[in-house]
């Protein structure tokens, strides 16, 4: 019987090299990054990050501005993506690999800035799911108006996370119940690797069991998420999975390629 294993992504910072909702505003509306940066520092503010770019795309959008459709696409177009990453992604897929691999994107960016990134790469086929915040540009008085919504609204029952998950979504949560999901169809994964790098994806890790691998990035908020829990000593910690770190694309290319074999299942670390 083949290998199986699911890889599961974070997007900002994880898979690609920048954050995508932060980018798009330095691109074409450096005022509005200003006020993403500055408005949650302010006195009493409540406003959750979601609901933050949701008032800024609005605000891109007004006709004062001028930008268009084609120039938010144009903008995710250019943001950084590192070779490495979609050599390791593409690799994963190979059909002659011996390991068979699942992609999925688990991500607190949005679907439309994935897949303009993912299809002008030409790697949007690599992955079987995306569960993220979805986006589109549903306003007929406005077609350069891109809607965002929550994973989970103000009108859904809340995810109950006790974590520190935001309030659109939990990773844990969503983490299990696509592996539910799977198992409905028949499908078991052998082994779950996650490439995650901030505070939100810690939710997830702690959802893995002993079979399986986080690669975390270096100097950001998993990291020390992950510490702190290290910390707590081994009867304490809620953390079972292996860890492995990173810094740069070309060191997850390096691990895609080791995961891909056979014999990493056999000399699991």
């Amino acid at each position: 019987m083949s290998s199986r294993q699911l890889v599961v992504f974070d997007f900002d910072w994880s898979m690609a090299d920048q954050d995508s909702d932060r980018w798009l505003f330095e691109v074409l509306a450096p005022d509005l990054r200003r006020k993403m940066r500055d408005r949650p520092k302010e006195p009493g503010n409540t406003v959750q990050w979601t609901d933050l770019v949701a008032e800024c795309l609005r605000e891109l959008a007004h006709e004062t501005r001028g930008v268009t459709r084609n120039d938010i696409e144009g903008a995710l177009r250019q943001m950084p993506f590192h070779p490495a990453m979609k050599r390791g992604i593409e690799a994963l897929k190979d059909t002659s690999a011996p390991v068979e691999t699942t992609l999925f994107i688990l991500s607190n960016a949005n679907k439309f800035f994935i897949e303009t990134i993912l299809q002008h790469k030409g790697i949007r086929n690599c992955f079987n799911d995306i569960v993220t915040n979805p986006a589109d540009f549903s306003v007929p008085t406005n077609p350069n108006l891109l809607v965002l919504h929550k994973r989970v609204g103000p009108e859904d029952p809340p995810h109950g996370c006790h974590v520190g998950c935001e309030d659109n979504m939990c990773k844990g949560k969503e983490l299990a119940e696509y592996l539910d999901r799977q198992r409905e169809q028949g499908v078991r994964f052998d082994r779950v690797i996650y490439v995650g790098d901030g505070s939100n994806d810690f939710c997830a890790v702690l959802r893995m069991t002993s079979h399986d691998i986080v690669f975390c990035r270096r100097f950001r908020g998993l990291e020390r998420k992950i510490a702190d829990e290290v910390s707590k000593g081994e009867e304490q910690s809620r953390l079972k999975c292996n860890v492995e770190y990173w810094s740069g694309a070309w060191e997850v290319e390096e691990k895609f390629k080791k995961y891909a074999t056979l014999e990493s299942f056999v000399t699991q670390p």
